[in-house]
């Protein structure tokens, strides 16, 4: 028969116990062992995932005793929910679980082609959907004048354009100077093309090619990369590499915003 010896522990040398708390999103705790400290974003089955205020994330076995929470050591737990929603959207905004999507605006954001508005869609498109407004794409931006008259901004109908390579001295530029008023903003980024506003880190590649004047900068990229020549299916492998604003360049970032925040002001 196996002998059982009797815990001979003085009570004082006995560890306390400690509060058990859910990891659910948000709860923002330390990991006392390496000093890492942020929000829970997701726990998995014997596993929690932190994210720091630079982005970063760590993952830490599920221990007891594991974490300080607001300096008091506590055992993390899974939470009851077997599924957790995120906190954030793909754009960092705080995610707003069963929002509505808000009937559309009048007013609008335009963006150059198809790709840009993918691209914006893929990133903001949760917040756009709360916050009601539509985007729509051009084909290019010399149209644009005839567009912004037609579409007649006002104070409860302003308009927002995102243009590709708007730079001083451009024709993008003269365009866009002769459409801004206080109701229509047009702003944009250096980038020739929407591609290359995706870092290129996040595509896998060292950097983006610089193609000579003249060629068709879409196909000369393919081919100094030694992709196929087909520019869709090339958009499609980059916009799959796209997962949150963490993959796009911040000149890009900060316009989109700012046209967000344009179109969505109060009057």
């Amino acid at each position: 028969m196996r002998q059982y010896s009797p815990d001979l522990t003085p009570p004082w040398k006995k560890p306390k116990p400690v509060p058990e708390v859910p990891a659910e999103p948000g709860l923002v705790v330390e990991e006392p062992g390496t000093g890492f400290c942020g929000a829970v974003i997701r726990c998995e089955a014997g596993t929690v995932t932190l994210e720091d205020r630079f982005g970063k994330h760590r993952v830490f076995p599920l221990e007891p005793r594991g974490f300080l929470l607001e300096g008091q050591v506590v055992t993390l737990t899974r939470p009851s929910s077997t599924t957790t929603r995120p906190t954030r959207t793909a754009s960092g905004s705080v995610a707003v679980p069963g929002a509505r999507a808000r009937v559309a605006r009048a007013g609008r954001i335009y963006v150059e082609g198809r790709h840009d508005a993918e691209l914006v869609e893929r990133v903001w498109g949760d917040d756009l959907r709360i916050e009601g407004v539509v985007v729509e794409y051009l084909e290019g931006v010399d149209d644009l004048p005839a567009i912004v008259a037609d579409f007649s901004p006002g104070p409860d109908a302003r308009l927002g354009v995102l243009v590709d390579h708007l730079v001083p001295g451009s024709k993008e530029s003269r365009i866009a100077a002769s459409v801004t008023s206080d109701h229509a903003l047009v702003l944009g980024h250096p980038y020739i093309d929407i591609w290359e506003a995706v870092k290129p880190s996040s595509v896998g590649i060292p950097s983006w090619p610089r193609v000579p004047h003249g060629q068709d900068w879409k196909t000369g990229v393919c081919r100094a990369l030694g992709w196929p020549e087909n520019t869709g299916a090339a958009w499609q492998h980059i916009l799959s590499r796209v997962h949150s604003y963490k993959d796009l360049q911040p000149e890009l970032l900060g316009r989109v915003e700012e046209l967000i925040d344009f179109v969505t002001a109060p009057h």
